[in-house]
This record gives structure tokens, C-alpha cells and sequence, in this order.
């Protein structure tokens, strides 16, 4: 059965990433695969990553980690967002890393039978995870039943070149850093740089980075850092979807919920299946569609289930043709930028809000 639409996968372009991050960087590099590798399929991305050399994957979620495990993934594996309560010997019998943010959390993990392998996320700045006031305490604990693997924390604003507090943050894990060493601690996986840091401050890297968007060919902002293409970046993934059905329609006629767009002159109108249920943001204004070599823009709402775009009055595009909603935009198509811009957002969101609905298809090269 053919689908509607589909997410393309460009596993050649994953490797050329990977390749050129570690070029970069000059250290071992933890692909982060989280939230279904951004959208681009967790368990497919993360043996592509460790085949084409990646050192490490890093993920949010400890089931996260334990998928990618039971699917064969052998490289190292990190898991940060495991809370208190968590199932911290799953997590060791998998063969698992964890992460550590709190007095509760590494009470559990000691609590084990076995040692438990574990980087101490530490707040540098960014006020989100991490030790911060249990600090001084957390450094009197008893540590002989875990393995400290690393210490870890994570840039606010490493996509903009030249803040301060970016000089700020990495004082302060250096710090904190030697905080560990007074008491005889010396995590041999020291790691702060995330993407934009990878590309742009060599200063930060340590004995790994962490590279998630540029992992998938994107940027971590295109304003401050440049778009992928001056990155030497290949984005990953291209979208499109199926042309439901294609109409002449007159000038003044209204389109879609609530009626907030009419149409200005005679033209053919093109209804795309694929919604907001899909991931296409209802607020997006400015995108849209690229076929037979044009681009067409949206006109009206984004439904739940499709959107219409404004084909042009010579369209020759008709019922069941494949569109591109996003690309690599070598071709003039939109890109996962344009698409960010449109709504307002960040192209992280863009990608990895791509429903479950619309299928991943996989090939060594797709563009």
C-alpha cells in the first residue's frame, strides 16, 4: 500500500555528519538520539550512529536507552533523565549509564547490590538539571559502591558565539571538576559541548561532545551560526506527502476553518494530506509545498488530517502527485528552516514533532 505521506531518510547523510562533528571536535562523540532521534526514528538512527562511528548514544529516557539495547545497539549509552523511583537495575542489567542530579536519585543507585555506572550532571548555568545547592553535601557522600564514569553539564547559550555566560558556564565546570578531584574523584568522560559548541568553541571540548541537531544535518541557529549548508551539514530527513486532490477555484473563494484566507484571482488549489495530527504546524504561514520545480505556498488553516496550498492558475500538478513539504533545499524547496520560521519556532521542533501516523523510510542515500 502506498502511503500519503512519508518521512525520508538519509542514512548517508547521518554518517557525513557524524564524520564531520568528530573532525571538529577531535574526541569521541555521543550521537543523541533522544525523542525518537528528533524525529527521525530512535532505533534506525541509533545503530546507523554506531555504524558510521559514533562513540556513544545519548538519550532522555532510561526506556529510550533500553530499546536501543534489546535492538542490538553495543556502544556505550547514556540515559539523563531518569528520576528518583526509576528502575536503576534495569538500568545496570542492561549495561546501561545514568545519570546523576540529586542527593535522592544517587541514594537509590548507591542502594544497588551492584556497582552502577553513572555521570554527575552538574548545574553550570543554565538552571535547568543538575547539582546546584546539594553540591557541598552530595561531595561528603560515600561513593564507593558507584562507578563515576563522567561528569556532565549543558550550555544555554552556546549558539551564540561570544556570550559571556558561555565563558561563565565553563569556568564553573571546571570548577566544579575540581571539586571532584579534592576528594579523589576523576571521571575519565568529561563532556559540556553540545552541537553549537562542537562547531564554534573548541575551548569546551573535553573528553567527549554531545551533538544532537547537527547529528541530523540541521543547524542550532541559522542566524548566529549559519545555515547547514555553510556548516558543511547534510540535513537528514525530507518530507512529502501526497497531493489528496487538486481544484480550479474562482477568485473570492474562501478557504478553510474560519475563513481566513480568499482567494485574490482564478487559480488551482492543491489539498496536501498531511495536518496538524501529523505534525504540520497549524500556525505556520509563509510555507508550504515544492512540485514541478515551483514552490506553492499554504493558503488558509492547517487542518488536523491536511492543508491547501495555492498551486498557481498554470499548475499542470494534479490528484495522488508526491509534493515536498521539506527538504535539503538544493532543489528550492522549503526547509525545515523555512518551516521554523513560518511558525515561529526552531527547526528542532519541526522535525521531531513528525507524527507517528507518517512512516520513516530508510535508504543508504535518499536526495
Amino acid at each position: 500500500m502506498e502511503h500519503r505521506a512519508e518521512a525520508r531518510i538519509d542514512l548517508a547523510a547521518i554518517a557525513s555528519n557524524i564524520s564531520l562533528l568528530k573532525a571538529a571536535s577531535g574526541v569521541d562523540l555521543m550521537a543523541v538520539v533522544k525523542a525518537d532521534a528528533y524525529g527521525h526514528g530512535l532505533v534506525e538512527i541509533g545503530l546507523a550512529s554506531e555504524k558510521s562511528g559514533a562513540d556513544w548514544l545519548g538519550v532522555a529516557l532510561l526506556e529510550e536507552a533500553i530499546a536501543l539495547r534489546t535492538h542490538g545497539v553495543r556502544i556505550p549509552i547514556l540515559a539523563w533523565l531518569v528520576s528518583p523511583g526509576s528502575d536503576f537495575r534495569a538500568a545496570h542489567n542492561h549495561d546501561i549509564d545514568v545519570a546523576v542530579a540529586s542527593i535522592a536519585a544517587f541514594s537509590e543507585i548507591s542502594a544497588l547490590k551492584t556497582k552502577a555506572r553513572i555521570h554527575i550532571e552538574v548545574d553550570t548555568g543554565m538552571t535547568r538539571g543538575g547539582f546546584l545547592d546539594e553540591w557541598d553535601e552530595f561531595l561528603t557522600l560515600d561513593f564507593s559502591q558507584v562507578e563515576v564514569v563522567g561528569i556532565f553539564s549543558h550550555f544555554a547559550r552556546a549558539d551564540e558565539p561570544g556570550e559571556k555566560q558561555n565563558e561563565v558556564q565553563l569556568l564553573r565546570f571546571q570548577s566544579m571538576i575540581a571539586d571532584l578531584a579534592a576528594i579523589g574523584i576523576n571521571p575519565p568522560v568529561k563532556h559540556l559541548s553540545n552541537s553549537a559548541a562542537t562547531l564554534r568553541d573548541h575551548e569546551a571540548v573535553f573528553d567527549l561532545v554531545r551533538t544532537g541537531i547537527a547529528l541530523y544535518g540541521l543547524s542550532p541557529d541559522v542566524k548566529t551560526l549559519g545555515d547547514s549548508k555553510s556548516l558543511g551539514l547534510k540535513p537528514a530527513m525530507q518530507l512529502r506527502a501526497k497531493l489528496h486532490l487538486v481544484k480550479k477555484v474562482p477568485a473570492g473563494s474562501p478557504v478553510g476553518y474560519g475563513a481566513t484566507a480568499i482567494t485574490s484571482a482564478q487559480t488551482r488549489l492543491g489539498v496536501v494530506a498531511m495536518g496538524y495530527a501529523d505534525g504540520i504546524p497549524r500556525v505556520a504561514q509563509g510555507a508550504g509545498i515544492f512540485i514541478d520545480g515551483k514552490r506553492a505556498p499554504i493558503i488558509g488553516r492547517v487542518s488536523m488530517d491536511q492543508f491547501v496550498v495555492d498551486l498557481g492558475p498554470e499548475s499542470t500538478a494534479d490528484s495522488g502527485d508526491w509534493v515536498i513539504v521539506f527538504g535539503d533545499g538544493a532543489h528550492g524547496e522549503f526547509t525545515a528552516d523555512d518551516w521554523a520560521t513560518a511558525s515561529l519556532s526552531i527547526n528542532y521542533e519541526i522535525v521531531t514533532r513528525i507524527g507517528p501516523r507518517v512512516p520513516r523510510i530508510y535508504a543508504p542515500h535518499v536526495y
